[in-house]
């Protein structure tokens, strides 16, 4: 999916507040920081930014889907361990003390029967007492369609103007990202076509339950989209 872009990756998301969101994930979870006993997989970790700042607190692992994310992953959290897998199918062999997948990533699964495989492949990897944290995409009600979107990166050898158009279709949430690229090597144009499924409220907590967990819902969650945790039982 981002392949192409994974170099602007972070330069596109550079004021996005990691820092404050792995803080507000820890007081969600009411655990004590800095508990490297505990361990954590990050799931559709991307570049591991996220993860960048979970290791100072977790002894952390990551897992994407996207080779190009994840050579910026390693390159960035040089002493952990990232896995190549797909969300709704992985299997390491091993359980976490908590389960992540953040940044809405989950919406990629697209489908309900995909979403359930996702919840019943991470909810695999919890130990027991384990945590999964998921936060989410849209849900249809807060979805607007027919819109337009742009986000600009501005620097003195990278230009960068990305331009989408938010549609709706089959309760996916869909839309090109459209992005023209200037460097000092020339410019270039790319698009990128993304399609996230819109989950209700109960159909993310009915797909956590499935799985085997114990639901919860935040409505505020770490960014405002909500976050949901499902408990394994010990």
């Amino acid at each position: 999916m981002f392949s192409r872009t994974a170099s602007y990756y972070d330069k596109l998301y550079a004021g996005k507040d990691y820092v404050g969101e792995v803080a507000r994930l820890i007081a969600i979870l009411g655990i004590q920081p800095d508990e490297k006993q505990l361990t954590l997989l990050d799931v559709a970790c991307g570049t591991g930014r996220h993860i960048q700042h979970l290791c100072k607190h977790f002894d952390v692992e990551g897992l994407d889907i996207c080779p190009e994310l994840l050579d910026i992953a390693r390159a960035r959290n040089t002493d952990l361990a990232f896995h190549l897998g797909d969300m709704t199918r992985f299997e390491l062999g091993k359980q976490f003390d908590i389960v992540t997948c953040l940044f809405s990533s989950i919406g990629y699964v697209r489908t309900l029967d995909r979403l359930g495989a996702a919840m019943c492949s991470m909810a695999k990897h919890l130990k027991p007492g384990g945590v999964l944290v998921v936060e989410p995409w849209f849900t249809p009600e807060t979805w607007h369609a027919d819109t337009v979107h742009s986000l600009y990166v501005d620097e003195a050898e990278l230009k960068v103007a990305r331009i989408s158009t938010s549609l709706v279709k089959d309760k996916m949430s869909v839309f090109d990202l459209h992005h023209l690229i200037g460097t000092t090597s020339g410019t270039e144009q790319l698009v990128e076509h993304h399609e996230l499924g819109l989950f209700e409220v109960d159909e993310m907590t009915s797909a956590i339950e499935r799985a085997g967990l114990r639901a919860e819902y935040d409505p505020g969650g770490l960014t405002g989209r909500g976050l949901y945790l499902g408990s394994r039982s010990e």
